[in-house]
């Protein structure tokens, strides 16, 4: 028993016996009496409940640790997103730089392609020519059949031109390539 609840029980007593008015007040004062000394009792057994003072303890910490969790996957997902957010912009400065570095490289494959095409052209033409040429010499002092091709070549030119063509884009891009080399 706290000696708060002894001196108000002690206080109730005293007034109980000396200072009742009537019995309906002393019914009341022994009521209050009662109620002081349950809560006294009580607090009593709740001091002594060593088993439930640890439960609610242990209750207590498994409460605080699954705040602290819940506090550091908050956390963690926020640093997640942060360099999820990071890591975007660093893609998107990445692709913006290679799409500046692609179209660089299209214009100038495409000159590049423009010069070949214009050198294959020339080939072709010069291949055309001088195939034409051989051909009218060498029709003359071939056998039969090599004739027929010669002159199957000359009535469709478009498959000489071709073939003229791809041997000039052929050398052209050799030509190229060494001379980025630092092969001349």
């Amino acid at each position: 028993m706290t000696d708060r609840a002894a001196g108000e029980t002690g206080g109730a007593a005293r007034k109980a016996a000396g200072g009742a008015k009537g019995p309906e007040e002393l019914r009341d004062q022994i009521e209050h009496t009662r109620h002081q000394l349950g809560d006294t009792v009580a607090e009593l057994m709740e001091r002594a409940d060593v088993k439930g003072r640890a439960v609610a303890r242990a209750a207590d910490l498994r409460d605080k640790a699954g705040a602290m969790t819940v506090q550091l996957r908050s956390s963690a997902a926020q640093a997640g997103h942060a360099v999820q957010d990071r890591a975007t912009r660093a893609g998107h400065v990445v692709q913006d730089r290679a799409t500046q570095a692609g179209h660089l490289v299209q214009d100038r494959a495409t000159q590049a392609g423009h010069v070949v095409q214009d050198r294959a052209s020339r080939a072709g033409h010069t291949v055309h020519d001088k195939a034409t040429h051989a051909g009218h010499t060498v029709e003359h002092g071939v056998p039969r059949p090599v004739r027929t091709v010669v002159q199957s070549g000359l009535r469709h030119p478009r498959p000489v031109l071709v073939v003229g063509a791809a041997a000039g884009a052929l050398i052209a891009a050799g030509m190229l390539r060494r001379r980025r080399t630092g092969h001349r």
